[in-house]
């Protein structure tokens, strides 16, 4: 009779997963989103909170730039402003009087007086009824454009300062001044000469101040940053569950190493004046990179349902999707992403091993079906958000770009400013860049589905991983294929 119980060598057991724990997934699910609904918040009631301590004028106006208006007509209107309901009646619903005020500003460019004024809209129709007029369709102040329908007519029957309707008007030579607080109507701006003839221009500002412009930009800037915080908790929480339980086994024992490997050996000596020209060199592998990258993207996505029906990786995809990774980082290594070798690179998805950049990946025998549904866009946003900042970007999808941009270029720079005129690569830029480099490809192998292990929040810097001699991890091949 044979044991049911597994020998105990000490090798982990092919059907043997890690469990990832349903509570750090939730944490960074709610962190990530809460953070990013905190920013639109806290960027507009900052921008409210600005604007009110700066773009005001003494009155605490804000103001529009002048434009100029004018018509050869008898009359300019302005579209109908609802403000929901009629002015005749008693039963006013919106108060905007206490929200804002508005104020209109005009000055006459002619010798005529000008009559500025805003009234119910029947009253306005009334009163215009068969007069030439020009009403404003659109109107924009930067840059300033204006738009008119015409109406043609000839001249009012009285001037229109002597109407009683008007809710605010103001007459006069020169510049006219006159502030409004909106009630609930439908209302229509006017602006004619004094004595009601034609041709009328004038050059016009449209001001508002109100109270609640600060009130509210504190209210988002306060609910933001709460929010933001709270996220940024979460995010934290969850995020260091989750990077703690990758390095952990089913008997919560130490993994054996980093699923991911990024090495590179600083070639020495460099030449001073090959890096401006390897932009040349690097075509005939960009062109192919361009097409191995979108080959990349359509083996992620039938990886995708691969895994979550079978929760497996296809091994010969899997091969194929390391393969475009080691050619890219054997490129970005001579190129511009970290210019330590002016060795060719070889045109190879294989294995390079004398190449002085280096990059495996361990295969997985089994992924997590939850995961594969959030890791690569959800869970991995502040990964993202760290290499935009520290690092580059990294986007994924149908143009799948590698992650480098930010901080990698201006090291780069110093790079070959330093080869040019020293001819020497400084040590610490070196560790520094190939640290950045392999912080980018940890990223991108766990957004491309390939790994359950949370990247490390670290920047592990130098050519060799910081675990490299004590873990044997090899591309595609670690660990034994059950179905074999």
């Amino acid at each position: 009779m044979t044991s049911s119980q597994p020998a105990a060598t000490g090798a982990p057991e092919p059907h043997s997963r890690r469990s990832v724990p349903v509570g750090w997934i939730l944490l960074v699910v709610f962190g990530a989103v809460l953070t990013l609904l905190s920013v639109a918040p806290l960027g507009g009631g900052g921008f409210l909170v600005w604007a009110d301590a700066t773009e005001k004028d003494a009155d605490g106006f804000f103001t529009s730039p002048e434009g100029r208006l004018e018509t050869t007509t008898h009359a300019i209107t302005s579209n109908d402003i609802d403000l929901g309901a009629d002015p005749t009646r008693d039963d006013t619903t919106v108060d905007l009087g206490d929200i804002v005020t508005l104020r209109l500003d005009v000055e006459s460019t002619s010798e005529s007086a000008v009559f500025v004024g805003i009234g119910p809209r029947n009253d306005v129709q009334r009163y215009l009824r068969g007069v030439g007029r020009e009403t404003i369709n659109d109107l924009s102040f930067d840059p300033f454009a204006v738009s008119y329908r015409y109406t043609d007519g000839g001249a009012p029957s009285a001037a229109p300062g002597t109407e009683d309707f008007w809710v605010a008007s103001v007459d006069g030579p020169g510049r006219q001044t006159f502030e409004w607080e909106p009630g609930s109507g439908d209302w229509t701006v006017v602006v004619m000469n004094a004595d009601g003839s034609e041709g009328v221009s004038v050059d016009a500002a449209i001001a508002a101040k109100s109270p609640w412009v600060f009130r509210v930009g504190l209210a988002l800037l306060v609910g933001g940053a709460v929010g933001l915080l709270v996220g940024v908790a979460l995010l934290v929480l969850g995020v260091g569950g989750l990077a703690r339980g990758s390095h952990l086994d089913l008997a919560g024992r130490a993994a054996p190493g980093a699923p991911v490997q990024v090495e590179a050996r600083l070639d020495s000596p460099l030449s001073r004046w090959l890096w401006l020209g390897k932009w040349l060199l690097l075509i005939p592998h960009l062109i192919v990179l361009i097409v191995l990258w979108v080959a990349f993207a359509i083996v992620t996505f039938i990886a995708f349902f691969a895994i979550l029906f079978t929760t497996r990786y296809p091994r010969s995809l899997f091969e194929f999707n390391v393969g475009v990774l080691r050619w890219t980082w054997r490129v970005t290594y001579y190129g511009y992403g970290a210019l330590g070798t002016d060795r060719y690179p070889p045109f190879t998805l294989g294995e390079a091993p004398d190449y002085p950049a280096t990059l495996t990946v361990a295969y997985p025998e089994r992924l997590s079906r939850g995961l594969v549904l959030v890791k690569w866009w959800l869970l991995a946003i502040p990964q993202y958000l760290v290499l935009a900042l520290v690092g580059g970007t990294v986007v994924s999808g149908d143009d799948w770009q590698v992650p480098f941009g930010g901080l990698l270029p201006l090291l780069v720079l110093f790079v070959a400013v330093a080869l040019l005129f020293a001819g020497t690569y400084p040590r610490g830029l070196f560790d520094f860049i190939v640290g950045l480099n392999r912080w980018g490809y940890r990223v991108i192998v766990y957004a491309s589905l390939m790994r359950d292990e949370y990247p490390p929040f670290r920047l592990d810097q130098g050519g060799t991983e910081p675990d490299a001699g004590s873990a044997s991890v090899t591309t595609a091949t670690t660990g034994a294929d059950p179905q074999s």
